[in-house]
């Protein structure tokens, strides 16, 4: 027997239990482990319509459910915990079923220190007499749901099956930490739902759990009731493991996620593709027209990146991309938009620009930044390249996004027949 039942009194044999015949309430003693009557008194014997306590010992109880051997092993683990349980119990004497206010406690019996619990039974419950309120009672018990009362600060007054199963290490508690409190992964969680359950007549509340099965996330279904007997006030907490559902959601919203980010992103380089690009580049647009701003609309096409991808394969082409975007992207300003485009296009809109040379000056320093070589691994000798950039602006070029983009498209064309890695603004000229 483990230490954790050492406390349990050890009742050896029956001789030890003579005075419980004095007593006229229904007393038994229950073997947990064989699943069987170890001892009754005389009233428990009539209470079943017995002869002689051998009778109740050698009662045939091989066609009890596993819920009912489930609900006596449920009941000495209560009891070994806390002494003394108290709740109803429905039995079917002579096959009719009779509901029983019983209390229980957890004892060792017979010289092998079987764990058994010793029944009182002095008071009968009125559920009615349709049969449907003792149903109620079973489903309770047996259902997989978890189902707990509490008192107001968070004390347990009663719990199904299912719950103790989900929650052996309440006793491990730590020190003035509720029994509502200690099931939450988080105390301050387990607190904050306690004062919600208080405050509002019910309620539903999703939180992590600390059960037998680890961190699992549930939602509480409380509501406030009465015990049935004291008509003290009550939280009945049903219990709802949403874990996998939760995940189920979570891994849809990351499928969402990266679907919405595969249709906006370019996936080589991470910047935005085109269709991000006018859409953030439109609303950019409307911000400057309401401010009188003006905005700048790069085009950029890399020099002699064909000749690189011929030489050296797709692979080095695509990690040359790859450090062209960071490369330019490093030297961008937060109120500025990057996207590649296609290939090796890249376009930029400058935001709240000042005037033309506010544009050349960046112009510039993309045609340097681009102009110095690339070292890549695997690459035995540096990669150089060039950038041609043509530029409309806004509202002096159009006032609509793809008409900007035409147009910085025209003039970067404009660029490429005038001697490539150099810019220039669009003008009518630049139509091709």
């Amino acid at each position: 027997m483990t230490s954790r039942l050492s406390h349990l009194l050890h009742i050896r044999d029956h001789k030890e239990l003579r005075l419980y015949e004095l007593i006229p309430d229904v007393v038994w003693i229950f073997d947990v482990d064989d699943h069987k009557w170890w001892w009754g008194n005389q009233a428990a014997i009539d209470f079943w319509g017995l002869a002689n306590l051998d009778e109740l010992i050698n009662k045939d109880l091989s066609g009890d459910t596993q819920g009912a051997r489930d609900r006596t092993w449920q009941t000495f683990e209560l009891a070994q915990q806390q002494g003394l349980t108290i709740d109803p119990w429905t039995t079917y004497p002579q096959g009719k079923p009779k509901t029983l206010y019983m209390r229980h406690r957890a004892v060792l019996v017979g010289p092998d220190k079987h764990r058994a619990i010793i029944a009182y039974i002095n008071e009968q419950v009125n559920l009615g007499e349709t049969p449907e309120n003792l149903l109620l009672v079973e489903a309770m018990r047996y259902t997989r749901v978890l189902v707990t009362s509490f008192d107001m600060n968070g004390t347990r007054v009663t719990e199904n099956p299912a719950a103790t199963e989900a929650y052996p290490q309440q006793t491990e508690r730590e020190a003035g930490v509720s029994e509502f409190v200690a099931r939450f992964v988080r105390p301050e969680d387990g607190r904050e739902c306690l004062q919600k359950a208080k405050r509002a007549p019910g309620g539903r509340w999703t939180y992590e759990m600390r059960t037998a099965q680890g961190v699992r996330r549930h939602t509480l279904d409380i509501r406030h009731t009465r015990h049935p007997l004291t008509g003290d006030f009550l939280l009945l907490m049903v219990e709802y493991d949403v874990t996998d559902l939760q995940q189920a959601l979570d891994d849809a919203d990351q499928a969402k996620s990266q679907l919405q980010k595969m249709a906006h992103y370019d996936p080589l380089t991470q910047l935005p593709n085109l269709r991000l690009f006018e859409r953030q580049g439109a609303a950019i647009l409307s911000s400057a027209q309401r401010a009188g701003s003006q905005v700048a609309i790069l085009f950029i096409d890399l020099d002699g990146f064909k000749a690189v991808n011929d030489q050296y394969g797709h692979q080095t082409g695509d990690v040359l991309l790859k450090a062209v975007a960071e490369r330019l992207q490093e030297h961008c300003r937060q109120s500025d938009l990057l996207a590649r485009i296609g290939g090796d296009e890249f376009v930029l809109l400058q935001s709240n620009v000042t005037d033309r040379a506010n544009v050349e000056h960046l112009a510039n320093k993309l045609v340097a930044l681009i102009a110095q070589p690339f070292r890549l691994g695997g690459v035995s000798q540096p990669l150089t390249l060039g950038g041609s950039i043509g530029i409309a602006c806004y509202p002096v070029d159009g006032e609509q996004m793809q008409v900007l983009l035409d147009k910085a498209d025209q003039a970067m064309y404009q660029v490429k027949q005038s001697g490539k890695s150099h810019y220039t603004f669009y003008t009518p000229e630049s139509q091709r």
